[in-house]
């Protein structure tokens, strides 16, 4: 309880910050301002940060005394979309604001970083200010920059708005899904519509396909495991009185585990190949390996529990009966090194990627506290 109280009374700093975060949204890969307030805050308090990258930022705490090592990571990107919360500190730029939290998650990871710089311990603690969390995996950049060299742990967590404030939610396990986005080309014949016989068509051929890949989860997947297909756009033709020479389906694929993921990304494949060879058109089929899912260590979700337990009360932690199909990039850290990654109530009426998202910013010295804490806790066991 004792970093606790130490947050609550670093809340106006906390809270200082964040906002000026959320003023100031920036695209991924384009964090310049919120990096170089990073590394003024860090400065401020005596560390000394580094750049990785051209945004991301890396900064150890160094304990009085060798040790383990424990990275805790905070995404800094924000989202195209026009904010409209009417807040006094709304994004001062158009088209952007930060909707996902991650403002939030800045500024608690600065809270920590103030807390473990009063405490007392053994090892070091890493900061990953990490970019592009939405966009094209800054995690995985950083990772083969090396920020996890020498690296024991890494703990992450992520603001949850039907949470409230005070409650922590930890899943052990299969957390979020693998994402494979893939586009379908299908290459016809074009013809005059009232002759359809000369041509060979493009879109009926995409729209066929379109219905049977909603087959694939449920003749594929087992029923007690988990896996959504989307297409999200589907264009063909060029006039009502020519059939369609060409056609274009773009979607994403949604898993757990790599076996359900390679199973189904050549399931698509054969599919769209079949109905297009029936059809007498051809296919062409691009899949992008996406983020990998988040697969949860044991142990260290188990030390998140305990320690929010401790920190935060008996009851303050749900344990989340079910994985979330959205998909996030610290899985590659998880893939490296053991670690867990963590919701934190935030309580609020809008969801995640809304224009009205309004976290709670009495969860902002929680954050910090647990940040802390994990950190502190991992370096002991």
């Amino acid at each position: 309880m004792e970093l606790l109280t130490k947050a609550q009374a670093d809340f106006p700093w906390i809270q200082s910050l964040r906002r000026q975060i959320h003023r100031h949204p920036e695209h991924g890969n384009q964090e310049f301002k919120t990096a170089a307030l990073i590394e003024e805050t860090l400065t401020g308090l005596g560390l000394q940060p580094r750049r990785l990258l051209d945004t991301a930022v890396v900064c150890d705490i160094e304990g009085a005394a060798p040790g383990k090592t424990v990275a805790l990571r905070a995404d800094m990107d924000a989202l195209p979309i026009q904010e409209e919360t009417g807040l006094p500190f709304s994004s001062e730029v158009p088209g952007m604001m930060h909707a996902c939290g991650h403002d939030f998650h800045v500024a608690g990871l600065l809270g920590a970083a103030k807390l473990l710089c009063r405490a007392q311990f053994s090892g070091r603690v890493r900061l990953l200010f990490q970019p592009d969390e939405e966009l094209d995996g800054g995690a995985k950049r950083m990772m083969d920059a090396g920020c996890l060299t020498g690296v024991d742990a890494v703990f992450g967590a992520h603001v949850r708005p039907d949470l409230p404030v005070g409650q922590v939610g930890v899943r052990y396990g299969a957390f979020y899904a693998a994402s494979n986005p893939f586009t379908i080309r299908l290459h016809g014949l074009a013809s005059h519509g009232a002759e359809p016989e000369r041509g060979a068509d493009a879109l009926l051929a995409g729209a066929q396909l379109v219905t049977a890949l909603q087959s694939l989860v449920s003749r594929r997947v087992a029923p007690t495991d988990t896996a959504v297909l989307t297409v999200g756009t589907f264009h063909a033709g060029v006039q009502e009185n020519i059939l369609a020479d060409h056609a274009e389906l773009k979607g994403i694929l949604r898993s757990f585990g790599e076996e359900n993921r390679k199973k189904l990304t050549a399931a698509v494949e054969a599919m769209a190949t079949g109905i297009a060879s029936a059809m007498g058109v051809t296919a062409e089929t691009k899949f992008t390996w996406g983020y990998p899912g988040i697969l949860n260590h044991q142990a260290e979700t188990a030390l998140v529990e305990r320690t929010a337990r401790t920190l935060l009360g008996e009851e303050s932690v749900t344990v989340l009966a079910a994985p979330t199909l959205t998909t996030e990039d610290f899985g590659y850290f998880l893939q490296q090194v053991p670690g867990s990654f963590y919701h934190l109530g935030v309580g609020g009426s809008a969801p995640l990627h809304a224009s009205h998202f309004c976290p709670d910013e009495a969860a902002l010295p929680v954050l910090a506290a647990l940040h802390a804490q994990v950190a502190l806790a991992a370096l002991e066991t």
